[in-house]
């Protein structure tokens, strides 16, 4: 087995390294010259810190990327060298070299917990992209969940497909997007995870390749990781602007993932938007790899600006059901505590689904999927969303004006939908930062809790979930905690600890 599970080319990765240019990323400071080779060393070790370039990607030989660069291969060697002295390059006779992360601490990689309630006191908590239930509905959907229960309770209560009407409804909405659907395509599950975690049990067994985004959502992730997949990590375009087709056709070509996990609709964390063309040519690019696309879906309603039309499902541009699985939930735009989530792919595969399900949770709540059955049928579901929407609006809308007052030296693009903000905290640890945060009362996840290996130290995530005066406390001991770390008093013993995770 290689030890690398992708690859960038010489013009890539030049391509890449030209892309810092005016970021200060690799340009030597102002009357201090530095040699060639550790600037290029610089450049590429930030590339790989930020998730731009994988972790285990194999780089060109020396010669391909002297030439696409213009320098000499010395050069070249050299950065190599000092790379592989600082453990970002590992390299073998015959296989060439490819990225690493120094070995050291364990990395953050783990999603955050809940915050326990009796701290919700005196702790904010950034750590989950989760909001509180949209009332009156989520009161009206479980009594008319009641209403409707009597009935169920004279079976086994055992539906390991999804209760029939619920199956219906879900079918309904997605043949009103346009994508003509049929209950048999629809399989309920106990939320998103349990529709990834299904799906990865049928379709990508132990040791197989899963080509994800990088960075990309912290759950799946260590899901991913726990059920024994290879992750290949691709790099996300710059901004907002979604998928990077080039980097996708060739993962999708040198690794050849039997599986693809992407988040089209207000990625988490960074909250970009695939355009419909780049759906089509995933879709394309991944039929004829004869890789699984599964398409993630949680955030697709959560649309925060009003004049924004949403693309195409990715489904849209699968017409035959052999390319993509569809993943939805009503967790992230309903309420996280009703564990409501499906699947929407091919006849053959749900009945594939269903199946392997009984070795693992039979079936999902009756009660629950009554409830959700109760939202979609009688118009609750879209006053609930609107409402949603509205509180999530004013949320984004409050933080990042408080988040570019506090702290002005962090870099983000505001996202036009989602639950989440992906900030670049000013060349300072995410990691750190997040640890002084924590002391000091506010919790945020670190960049590389959405990396594979190590990726993303220079970030955090801020969901939309706080607004008003509390946003503006978060950003203020986030600032502090910032000043903390860049003045290195971050030792556990200088900083008081309000709660202990």
């Amino acid at each position: 087995m290689s030890p690398w599970t992708s690859s960038v080319g010489a013009p890539q990765l030049a391509r890449l390294l030209g892309s810092q240019n005016g970021r200060g990323s690799v340009t030597p400071l102002a009357g201090r010259r530095t040699p060639a080779y550790r600037s290029l060393a610089d450049g590429v070790r930030t590339l790989v810190l930020e998730g731009r370039v994988p972790v285990a990607a194999r780089l060109p030989a020396e010669r391909e990327l002297a030439a696409a660069l213009a320098v000499s291969r010395t050069t070249v060697a050299a950065a190599y060298e000092a790379l592989r002295g600082e453990g970002f390059l590992e390299s073998r006779r015959g296989a060439g070299s490819w990225t690493a992360v120094p070995a050291g601490s364990p990395l953050p990689t783990r999603a955050l917990d809940p915050l326990p309630p009796e701290a919700a006191g005196s702790v904010i908590d950034l750590g989950c992209a989760a909001l509180t239930a949209p009332e009156p509905w989520l009161t009206r959907a479980v009594q008319g969940a009641l209403e409707e229960l009597p009935p169920y309770a004279h079976t086994h209560g055992d539906y390991p497909a999804g209760l029939p009407a619920l199956r219906s409804a879900i079918a309904d909405r997605y043949t009103a997007r346009g994508i003509p659907t049929m209950p048999e395509q629809i399989m309920v599950t106990t939320g998103a995870m349990g529709a990834v975690a299904a799906i990865c049990r049928l379709m990508a067994g132990r040791g197989e390749r899963v080509a994800v985004e990088s960075p990309s959502y912290a759950n799946v992730l260590q899901l991913m990781r726990e059920a024994g997949a290879r992750l290949v990590p691709v790099a996300m375009a710059d901004g907002l602007t979604g998928w990077d087709l080039a980097a996708w056709r060739q993962v999708l070509r040198d690794a050849a993932p039997r599986m693809a996990y992407v988040i089209a609709d207000f990625h988490n964390p960074t909250g970009a938007l695939a355009p419909e063309e780049q759906r089509r040519e995933l879709v394309e690019a991944a039929r004829a790899a004869g890789t699984l696309l599964v398409a993630d879906e949680t955030m697709s309603e959560l649309v925060l600006d009003p004049d924004l039309h949403l693309p195409r499902p990715v489904c849209a541009f699968d017409p035959a059901g052999s390319a993509v699985i569809t993943v939805g939930s009503a967790s992230k735009s309903f309420w996280a505590g009703l564990r409501i989530g499906w699947v929407r792919a091919a006849p053959d595969v749900i009945r594939g689904l269903v199946a392997a399900r009984a070795y693992a949770d039979l079936g999902t709540p009756v009660l629950d999927q009554l409830a959700v059955t109760w939202l979609l049928s009688s118009g609750g579901w879209e006053q609930a969303i609107a409402q949603r929407r509205e509180q999530t609006r004013e949320n984004r809308d409050a933080l990042v004006a408080a988040v570019r007052h506090h702290l002005p030296e962090w870099e983000f693009t505001v996202p036009r939908g989602g639950l989440t903000l992906w900030a670049r905290t000013g060349g300072l640890s995410g990691s750190r930062i997040a640890e002084a945060a924590e002391r000091l009362g506010v919790r945020v996840p670190s960049g590389p809790r959405f990396g594979v290996d190590g990726a993303f130290e220079g970030y955090v995530r801020l969901p939309f979930t706080v607004a008003g005066a509390v946003a503006e406390q978060a950003a203020t001991r986030l600032a502090e905690a910032t000043r903390l770390v860049a003045s290195g008093a971050v030792a556990a013993a200088e900083m008081p600890r309000t709660y202990v995770a």
